[in-house]
């Protein structure tokens, strides 16, 4: 599944030129399963530039500088003129740390959000997930879960993690909260990328990631490979003619050496961080499809233990 931003696709080019390339399918040639977010975490990052009230989020565009205001109406509107497959509601993600009346106020605020985009969304043939708040403390988390369950969404998300908690309260989150979101839904968790962090979101009972970490990685010239990170630009790498990784099958690994992606890297070349782009996802693809594979042989838990511990 590809995820599209839309608070910068609503910035350029607008999701009326989305919508005129025929969506956001047609648009970028991509015929797979899509997904929009829906905003809210964009607007977390602007801290310094955003007003938050009941009706929404205002805003300056850091393109032009024009005041943007951004509501769960108006969120909503704009993902089904880009045509996801996925779309996300509108949510307040608080920061992290904050304190719990903040954050309570955060997590009650995102579930009205979310009744307004549920009354909004006009386009049935896209799937409207839920995000569950309450930042690290696990009693909002819980009442979040058990309230947005009980809308019977097609899908349900765990939202505000990765916003600078330490890794050890991510696990604690997840673990507390997946399992009272519906077993016959999917369940997301939005920004968690790190192996270790995916086996024990399984663990816990989720199905869907995203994260970043694959092209931030990649625009640090490291490669991800099997359960290790290299940076290509040790010098052990510049004669170094085999494959990143001789198993994968990605294009990167099927046509280019450890030395030239290093030379790449090292050069600043553009290519250098596109290949590692490539390997990075299919990586994380071929861990997860490993991880599908270990489940349905019984062998999860102790296939994958130094990742659960």
């Amino acid at each position: 599944m590809v995820l599209s931003n839309t608070y910068h696709l609503h910035l350029q080019p607008g999701e009326a030129i989305v919508a005129g390339g025929g969506g956001l399918h047609k648009f970028m040639g991509w015929q797979g399963p899509m997904l929009t977010d829906s905003g809210g975490f964009q607007v977390f990052s602007l801290s310094e530039m955003r007003k938050i009230t009941e009706e929404g989020v205002t805003f300056r565009s850091p393109h032009d500088g024009l005041t943007i205001n951004l509501t769960p109406e108006r969120s909503i509107q704009i993902q089904n003129i880009l045509g996801a497959d996925v779309i996300m509601a509108f949510d307040e993600c608080p920061p992290y740390p904050a304190s719990r009346e903040e954050v309570e106020l955060a997590t009650d605020r995102t579930y009205r959000w979310l009744k307004r985009c549920m009354v909004e969304h006009q386009n049935p043939e896209q799937a409207l997930f839920g995000i569950v708040q309450g930042g690290v403390y696990l009693d909002l988390r819980s009442r979040a879960a058990v309230a947005l369950a009980s809308l019977d969404l097609p899908g349900y998300a765990i939202g505000g993690v990765s916003v600078g908690e330490p890794p050890e309260l991510i696990a604690k989150i997840v673990q507390a909260t997946a399992p009272l979101l519906p077993q016959n839904k999917p369940r997301y968790l939005m920004g968690v990328g790190t192996y270790r962090e995916m086996a024990q979101a399984i663990a816990s009972g989720v199905d869907l990631f995203d994260c970043v970490i694959p092209t931030r990685f990649a625009r640090h010239g490291t490669a991800m490979v099997q359960g290790e990170r290299w940076n290509l630009k040790n010098a052990k790498f510049r004669e170094d003619f085999t494959p990143l990784d001789a198993t994968c099958g990605c294009y990167t690994c099927q046509n280019f050496s450890r030395a030239y992606i290093s030379h790449l890297v090292r050069a600043q070349e553009i290519l250098a961080y596109t290949l590692l782009s490539i390997h990075n996802v299919t990586e994380l693809i071929q861990f997860t499809q490993r991880i599908r594979e270990a489940i349905l042989g019984d062998r999860f838990t102790t296939e994958f233990a130094k990742w659960l511990e």
